[in-house]
């Protein structure tokens, strides 16, 4: 359809360029060569892998190539509850919620994942990591196929069975609940509560459009009723003795939750006895803005002492400009710092080299998958920043590049690999040992 959509177009096309005065033969060649351009197109418009939009079991699923971000869409969803961490090398389990596609023998089975270089983390509606999710919280992950050198089996349980969702492990994308509904635009209206059965009845309203950069929205939801629409039916939720109830500029307790209210929440024991428990809940504007400032403030803090991630696009040996290109879940105001001017040398290696102490400056650490880094206070070199700039903001990209012109190469500077970059305004504070790669040879 798409090729004969072409070829009308060429002909409206052709027979306007015709009353203008071309020549047949000029007519036929732009034709031929508007043919197979379409062609072309059309040929590369044939999706060549499968998607949750387009489950054709015929089609492989994306798999992520090392260098290069993947295209948007192309993930796998997946919602799940946080039981295993080891922050150290961004890995978790999720235990998989029930839904209609399992039969009982595998529900609640659990699914190894490994954070991409590039897998972004949201918590609170803000940038994070695996380290300040609470365990037990409900997420929702986007997935690509275990990697073609990861050899290590899945997950078996009882009685060696294992999750239908095992041929995932690669994961680009975390959200707890509350980021995933305030990046949807949607919030919880409460319709009614008691106290006494400890049920908790809502319904999902939604406002607007949601967009994948939801980090970025405001976090008020203050429409009217005729802008926020409900969105499926009301849930009954459980309470418990323990559900953390946010309200204002303090806690709440379960008495301070009324109807009427909207609130996000965070969900534990999703699908097991009903649409889950109320892990956390957040009553107002207030209590859910301060919620998100104290996590964009540890998120910045953790890249203040560890560097802003990204891989290496090229590397000009002569002229020694190492090319890199930032990774997404980033606080953006991170990179005002980038040019901030350090006028004196504050010693080794925080200029890295560089040939112009006035102007911005910083150093690379080489990285592993995990973005754990070797040995930082040693292991890093650079010298001035070049050039700052915007790329294409594919899933996975900051969308920032920079170049910068070292003082040394080090081995580990080779296009694709991984790296973390300080800018020279930072102050370096040593990591604990175990985030240190250096002697696990």
């Amino acid at each position: 359809m798409f090729a004969v959509d072409c070829l009308r177009n060429v002909a409206k096309v052709a027979e306007t360029f015709g009353r203008s005065g071309f020549t047949p033969k000029l007519l036929a060649s732009f034709a031929t060569a508007m043919f197979f351009c379409c062609t072309a197109v059309a040929e590369e418009a044939k999706p060549t892998f499968r998607t949750d939009d387009n489950p054709d079991k015929s089609l492989p699923w994306y798999q992520p190539a090392k260098g290069k971000f993947p295209p948007t869409g192309s993930a796998h969803y997946i919602q799940g509850e946080l039981i295993k961490v080891d922050h150290t090398e961004r890995e978790l389990h999720i235990r998989i919620d029930r839904n209609d596609s399992q039969q009982r023998s595998v529900w609640d089975l659990p699914l190894l994942l490994t954070m991409l270089p590039y897998g972004s983390i949201y918590y609170n509606g803000k940038p994070a990591a695996l380290q300040d999710i609470p365990l037990g919280t409900h997420l929702h992950t986007w997935c690509y196929p275990i990697a073609a050198d990861d050899k290590r089996p899945p997950l078996a349980r009882w009685h060696n069975r294992i999750s239908p969702e095992s041929e995932f492990r690669q994961c680009v994308r975390i959200e707890d609940d509350f980021s995933y509904h305030t990046r949807q635009n949607q919030i919880w209206r409460i319709d009614e509560v008691d106290l006494e059965t400890k049920k908790l009845t809502a319904t999902m309203l939604r406002g607007g459009e949601s967009s994948l950069e939801g980090e970025k929205q405001n976090l008020r939801l203050e429409a009217t009723a005729t802008e926020l629409k409900p969105i499926g039916k009301p849930k009954v939720f459980d309470l418990t003795s323990s559900t953390l109830v946010y309200e204002g500029n303090g806690f709440g307790s379960l008495q301070s939750i009324k109807p009427g209210q909207k609130a996000q929440m965070n969900l534990t024991w999703v699908t097991l006895y009903g649409p889950g428990r109320v892990f956390q809940i957040w009553l107002d504007d207030k209590s859910r803005e301060l919620a998100s400032a104290r996590q964009l403030e540890r998120h910045r803090n953790h890249i203040r002492e560890r560097g802003v991630p990204g891989w290496i696009d090229a590397v000009d040996d002569e002229k020694e400009v190492v090319t890199v290109t930032f990774f997404d879940g980033l606080d953006m105001t991170l990179f005002k710092d980038f040019g901030i001017i350090v006028p004196e040398p504050l010693g080794w290696p925080t200029s890295g080299g560089a040939k112009n102490d006035l102007e911005p400056k910083g150093t690379l650490a080489v990285a592993r998958r995990s973005l754990m880094t070797y040995d930082p206070l040693n292991d890093r070199k650079g010298g001035n920043i070049l050039n700052t700039k915007r790329v294409p903001n594919l899933p996975g990209s900051s969308g920032v590049q920079i170049q910068v012109e070292c003082g040394i190469l080090l081995e580990g500077y080779r296009p694709g690999e991984i790296v973390r970059f300080f800018p020279a305004a930072w102050k370096f504070i040593a990591l604990p040992k175990e985030e240190q790669f250096f002697g696990r040879e």
